[in-house]
């Protein structure tokens, strides 16, 4: 019988979005994290009805004045004892610059205790070749690159903070390299990485740099579903936060300043690669079983020649995105114990990777 693996009591503060119907932004990351036993303060910097995957929603922004003043809060009464920072979405550039002020609030109160604080950071910007942020953006993440110990990219946006325009794995890796040398990152995974539209497969990329800010780069494919689903960037991100701390952990590295590995552990041996294969066995099982479960719900209302059809064309799409929202409380078992179908495989840098390559998932992968 699989085991829950035992995690260090962790306090996070996650600075997101948030809807009120759905799992996105916090709403996502806050429970998933909550369910893996993390204490979680949630900084929500949008408040809306829905996530916008339904192309209308109602609510508010929260200023940047808004958000300095709610850590202002915490502050006056002692309240920021946080092993981590979770930062995604923020509305606007000066909200990003007020998450980094955030940031490095907390980093500098725990210089003195190396591995005791570790900011990820998710910069929320667009996804396939379009902004859904003000340009202006950009620059003020790009800003926050030193501070950060993990960035969570996709593959648009790691195209932004890096200045290299990505068509293959060869670019990518030279993108992740400049991140490690430029910005001093020490932490980089790319999420959603695929060259080719009709892919079965989706990647993923990350490296942890040595010393010499050299990258250390492994990649897991995973199969492709074919649905929309929102919200997965927040679920990947807060699994990220807790198997990340239990890896750390596992490793004997908690006390190591942006927990650095030795230089002589290879890429698939790093605890990134290791927290990245369990996020994804959970994300992957969680999405199959939503996709059935879509799938099933979209055939009672009448299928795609039935009643669907008859409804007007701003109906069903609301129809369709409400049936594809994550059914994370009805999977919370996928979330607690993941699989083993997925291997992280070193690249090497010059290296002309292929999937054709890597290790095929075992254990029922489809």
């Amino acid at each position: 019988m699989a085991v829950e693996p035992r995690k260090p009591e962790t306090r996070v503060l996650a600075i997101a979005s948030h809807v009120v119907y759905g799992h996105v932004g916090n709403t996502m990351a806050a429970f998933v994290m909550q369910v893996l036993g993390f204490e979680v303060a949630a900084l929500n910097t949008v408040n809306y009805s829905n996530h916008l995957g339904y192309k209308q929603s109602k609510g508010t922004k929260t200023s940047a004045d808004e958000i300095k003043d709610i850590y202002a809060g915490l502050k006056q009464s002692y309240l920021t004892d946080f092993d981590v920072l979770l930062s995604g979405y923020a509305p606007s550039a000066e909200a990003v610059a007020a998450v980094g002020a955030i940031g490095r609030d907390l980093a500098l109160s725990a210089s003195t205790r190396p591995g005791s604080f570790f900011w990820i950071l998710d910069p929320v910007m667009g996804d396939e070749g379009r902004l859904y942020v003000n340009e202006n953006v950009v620059p003020a993440y790009k800003s926050l690159l030193r501070d950060a110990d993990l960035i969570l990219p996709n593959q648009f946006e790691v195209e932004l903070l890096s200045d290299v325009k990505i068509t293959s794995m060869s670019d990518l890796v030279d993108a992740i390299a400049r991140l490690h040398s430029d910005h001093r990152i020490p932490h980089v995974v790319v999420t959603s990485v695929r060259f080719n539209p009709s892919s079965t497969t989706i990647s993923v990329v990350g490296s942890s740099a040595r010393v010499d800010a050299s990258p250390r780069l492994f990649r897991i494919d995973v199969p492709a579903l074919d649905c929309f689903f929102s919200g997965t960037g927040d679920m990947f991100a807060a699994l990220t936060v807790v198997r990340l701390r239990e890896a750390v952990s596992e490793a004997g590295l908690s006390g190591t300043k942006s927990w650095r590995s030795p230089d002589e552990i290879d890429a698939t041996g790093l605890p990134l690669a290791r927290a990245t294969e369990h996020v994804l066995e959970s994300m992957h099982t969680i999405l199959e079983k939503t996709k059935i479960q879509r799938d099933t719900e979209l055939a009672k209302m009448g299928g795609p020649q039935g009643a669907l059809t008859k409804d007007s064309e701003k109906r069903l799409h609301l129809r369709k995105t409400k049936a594809a929202e994550v059914r994370l409380v009805q999977n919370l078992d996928d979330l607690r114990l993941p699989g083993t179908k997925f291997k992280a495989c070193a690249i090497s840098e010059g290296e002309d990777w292929n999937a054709a390559k890597l290790p095929r998932p075992t254990n029922n992968s489809t």
